[in-house]
Order: structure tokens, then sequence, then C-alpha cells
């Protein structure tokens, strides 16, 4: 089976059970899923992600029960990829249950009721039977696992029940604890619960189990192939995982009940469809295998390991690129960089010195072209910005490779940072480079100075989160608010084709990104202050409104992060309800706002600065 084809069974299946299909949502977290308050995370890592703000309670335009094919991104593992089944990004299938138990309390049969959410046994009875039934995968060859349960949250004995019902005998259902069995949150705080997972043993072999219970969790000792499901091992392939999210943690690390239940299941389109096919690894699939041979044909010294790694990361790469980021030294924009030049580096290992990513990420934007429209139609793009990034990066290599020669037989943990800090030379370059010279490092050093690095790109970063609010107290609300009413400002005095492109609000100031060619003039400025001190003067009422898109667009609603996903999207108008006048400012935002804007204060603009490329910036004080 194809991937094209389990997509399309995938949806079809959960579409027939009352789900509603929604689209992909992009790889850069909208605004309101940071406004949420518990996503703290640079990409969307899980179908759940984009949907963290209904989990919590607020009604979906579409009801109960979603379905989609979500592009995510990762990168915790990334020192896995490589091997047979790790990817950074990755597709996800997933159907979602806005809310507990269906109106009649039972499995909602096709036909009957598939309007109200489900829980476990809907979840768990329709995995198994779209495995099954739908896929064909053999009964005896799934495994799965379940939460053993610790001291915050119970083992979750109603799954087990009803794996047992299902005929998977004890032998291949394995109790383990939250490091394996427990999702979420995405951040540090927010939605989570106690998980199932469904394997597929692809090895085919025989064997033989027996249960060993310690420390709370059940694990098998497993005769010949010595690993059971989560080891990594080579011999299962996680193809799905069932997560019931009761739970939400709080910032002391304590979980309390959500004031709904919800499912949230994943099941990832590569390592399914590398099971279906008879694959032991995801990169024979068509999915890979075109990018696989074009890298194998210009290899000089063919190393299988590193030509997964290339067509990962620029696989990765072209979907960033067509979802908005562009290579940088800070946040998203680092990420990606990283990707691109690791690419790269295993390129020469192989011993490719042409241009590698630019042919690599052509086969990708082939394959996903007509799924994704943004990857097609972005492919220029993609393009230049690959392009580009290698052209900068051989001169990295090449002034890093001077550098090094330089130090000659001392080379420290600090040497090695310095590298990185100054020529943007790859630190496991260093480290292989030294050990070639039969000499090492001090790791320690190296890592003590990374760390400051990190903590201070953290804290350039925490004020992109939340939707460029450093914080939800009053005087940054206040900003916040004032941000709008900037933005319809500016439009007015220098025209409509003003675009907001960023922002950042702290206690302190407000600093507001804007696309314009020119610099202001002192009059322009003060007419835009004057404009925005008016409004907040005539105390006009902020509402929020959901709307259809299509309608929101013909009110000229503006902004910087519409939900495109959505038949219904959330407005912030400044002036007269929607439909009773015409507001001042009408824009796409998730919140938080003023209810007034007298609450604002007096505003003023500090500094109108140019950030090149046909951007300002303005900085303002309230």
């Amino acid at each position: 089976m194809k991937a094209v084809e389990l997509r399309e069974k995938f949806l079809k299946f959960f579409e027939k059970r009352g789900h509603k299909i929604i689209p992909s949502a992009s790889l850069v977290p909208s605004e309101k899923v940071e406004l949420a308050g518990t996503q703290r995370v640079l990409f969307t890592t899980a179908g759940m992600h984009p949907l963290v703000p209904y989990l919590l309670g607020e009604p979906h335009p579409h009801g109960k029960r979603l379905t989609n094919v979500q592009k995510s991104l990762r990168t915790d593992d990334i020192d896995e990829v490589g091997d047979a089944w790790h990817n950074t990004f990755f597709e996800m299938l997933g159907n979602w249950s806005l809310g507990g138990l269906n109106s009649k309390g039972g499995l909602a049969k096709h036909g009957a009721d598939t309007k109200g959410g489900y829980w476990k046994k809907e979840a768990i009875e329709w995995s198994y039977e779209f495995l099954t039934e739908e896929l064909k995968v053999p009964h005896e060859k799934i495994w799965v696992t379940v939460f053993a349960g610790d001291h915050d949250s119970p083992k979750d004995i109603e799954s087990i029940k009803i794996w047992r019902k299902l005929k998977i005998p004890e032998g291949r259902i394995v109790e383990l604890g939250k490091e394996d069995n427990w999702w979420g949150p995405v951040g540090a705080i927010g939605p989570c619960g106690p998980d199932t997972e469904m394997f597929v043993d692809v090895t085919g072999k025989p064997h033989s189990s027996t249960k060993l219970t310690t420390g709370g969790s059940t694990r098998l000792t497993t005769s010949g192939l010595g690993c059971r499901p989560g080891d990594n091992c080579g011999r299962f392939s996680e193809v799905w995982n069932n997560v019931f999210m009761e739970y939400d943690k709080q910032p002391d690390g304590t979980y309390k009940k959500l004031k709904q239940k919800n499912v949230d299941t994943g099941m990832g389109v590569e390592r399914t469809t590398a099971v279906l096919q008879g694959k032991d690894n995801v990169f024979d699939t068509e999915l890979f295998s075109s990018a696989m041979d074009l890298i194998k044909n210009k290899s000089a010294n063919w190393n299988v390991k590193s030509a997964r790694i290339i067509a990962d990361h620029i696989r990765a790469a072209v979907f960033l690129i067509a979802d908005g980021v562009s290579p940088s030294n800070v946040d998203r924009g680092y990420i990606l960089r990283r990707l691109i030049r690791r690419a790269i580096r295993h390129g020469r290992l192989l011993g490719i010195n042409e241009n590698l990513s630019h042919p690599v990420a052509k086969e990708f934007i082939h394959i996903y072209g007509d799924i994704y429209p943004e990857v097609r139609s972005n492919s220029e793009k993609i393009h230049d910005e690959l392009e580009a990034e290698e052209a900068k990066f051989q001169k990295v290599l090449t002034g890093g490779l001077r550098e090094f020669e330089k130090l000659g037989d001392k080379i420290t943990g600090k040497d090695a940072f310095y590298l990185y800090e100054t020529y943007g030379f790859p630190p496991e370059l260093t480290f292989e480079l030294t050990a070639e010279k039969g000499l090492t490092i001090d790791r320690t050093l190296f890592n003590s100075e990374f760390e400051k690095h990190k903590e201070k790109s953290r804290d350039g970063a925490k004020q992109k989160f939340a939707g460029g609010l450093a914080d939800h107290s009053e005087i940054t609300i206040r900003g916040h608010t004032a941000t709008h009413l900037l933005h319809q400002a500016l439009r007015d005095v220098l025209g409509n084709q003003i675009h907001q492109t960023g922002s950042n609000i702290t206690i302190e100031r407000i600093r507001f990104d804007f696309s314009y060619g020119e610099k202001m003039t002192p009059e322009q400025i003060k007419e835009v202050e004057k404009i925005v001190n008016k409004k907040i003067k005539e105390d006009l009422k902020v509402t929020k409104t959901l709307m259809k898109q299509k309608e929101a667009d013909k009110k000229g609603a503006i902004g910087l992060f519409p939900e495109k996903y959505e038949d219904k999207v959330s407005i912030y108008q400044i002036g007269p309800s929607i439909g009773l006048g015409r507001a001042y400012s009408v824009e796409y935002c998730g919140g938080p706002h003023v209810e007034h804007t007298g609450k604002v204060g007096k505003f003023k603009i500090v500094k109108e600065e140019g950030l090149g490329s046909g951007l300002r910036r303005i900085r303002a004080t309230l």
C-alpha cells in the first residue's frame, strides 16, 4: 500500500464515523495556539498541537470529532536519525474526540450517534478495526503497550480490559511507565494523559516471552531476540498511539483533571507505510527512495546512515521553508540552518562536493507537491534558500577548517565552541577531526559554553512565544491591544500595503515590525501616534467574534496568523459590533485584549527604524 492510499483510507474511515476532515496546520504554531498558554515550542510537534485551545475546552467550529493529516517536526531525537525509523519531519494521521463519551455512553456505530465525543472503548476498537480490516495487519503481529500507573496516576486497567476483549494475548500487552506510555504536555504545562500504543512485529521471527514486573512497569524478556516494544531494537515498529487526555499538568508538576476528557490519536504515515510494504525501514518506501537513489549515485564513499540523514534533513528543510522559515542564527531559523548544514556535512562525508541540497529537494517537491500545494508554490524560494545556505556553509567549512588547522594539537572544549560561535563550524565536525588526530576534547567545557549560548537564545526567543507577549500581565495586554490600533493607524497614514510582520510586547515597551520600503517622516510618525491616542480616548469597545473566514475577509480582517484550517476564525474588532457599523480595526487574533480602548493608556512612539529588505520597526511605550 502506498502512502497516498493510506492517507485516503484513514480519512475516509473516520469521516464515516462522524469525524470532520480538517487541513494540516502550518509547522509554525499559530498565534492562537501559543496564546493558549501551554505551548512553548518552536514547531508543530504533533497533530494535537494546533488543537490545544479546543482540548482545553473551547468549542471547535467543526464539532467534537475531527480527523486530519498533520505536518509535524521534532528534533529531540535528531541523533537517532539515520536508523531505520526516526525522522525529524513526519506526517501524522490523527482522529480526535473533544469531550469524553458519546451521548449514548457506548461505541458509536456507523449510522448511529456520530456527533458526540467518545472515549477509550471507541478509540481502541476503531484502531484495531482499521489496522486489521482496512490495512490487513495480521492479528498475531500486533503488540500493545499501556500505562502501568504510578504515584500520580492510576494504572490504565480499562484499556487493558478492552485489548483483552479484542483477543490480544497477555504476553503481547506490555505495561510501561510515564517515560513510555504518557503523552504530553507539548510544553512544560498543559493537557496530557496516559496512552496505549500499537506496535507491529516486523521481523516475522518466532518468539516466546515472559512478563517481568519491576518498579511498577511490566517488561518482556524475549527469548532469542531480547527486546520488547519501545526498545528501538528493530523488531517492532510503533504504528499508532491513542492518548487519553484527561489531565492538565500544572507549573508545580502536579496534575489536575481537565474539564473534559479528550481522545488524541496519532499514526505515523512513514512508519505505517513501511510496515504495510514489508520494509524494515522508512527510507525504502516511495517517500524517500528516489532521493536515496540520487544520493547514492552521487556518492563516492557510500554510507547508508549519512544518506538517510541527508534525505531526512533536506525533506524537513523543504517543508520548513515552504511554511515561511528562513535559515538564521536564532529560533526556528537556527534549527533550519542546523538541518541544512548537517545534511551538507554528511554529503561531504559521502564524497559529494557538488551542490547537493537543490537536487535532493527537487525530489521531495515532486513527491509532496500535489499533497501540500504550499511546497510546490514555494519551490523557487526553497531552491534559492537552500542554494544560498549551501554556499554560505561552504565558506564556513573553508574558514573553519583553516582556523582548526591553526590550533594545531592543542584543541580545548573552549576552542571547539569558539569555532562554532565565530565561524558556525559544527562542533561534531571539530570532535571528529580532533579524533582523527588521535586527540580528545574536554566536552564538559564545550557543553558549559554551549549551555550559556542556548540560555541567551532562549531568553531572546521567549518574547516570540505567546504570540509576541512576554507575559499576560495587565500592562502587556494593554500593549497588545495598542498594536492593533497601531497597525490600522499605519495603514491610514502610509497605505493599505502595510502589513504586520511581527511584534514583541513586554511591560517596558512595545516593538512592532511591519512591511514598508521607506523611512517614515517625523510628520508621519506624529500623525500615527495622534490617531492611536484618538482611538484610545474614544474608548472603543473591543469585541471577539467567531465567523467564517470568507466573511472575515469580506470585512477586511487583517493579521499575521489567520486560522486557515477552520471554517470559523477568531476575529478581534475595535469599534462597533460586527454588523452594527464600520469597525476601526478588524484583525485575526487569539487575544488577550482589554475590553475598551480607554484602558490602554497614553501611547508614545519612541523610535522608528529600518530592519532591511523592506521592513521597518516601531518602538513605543504606554
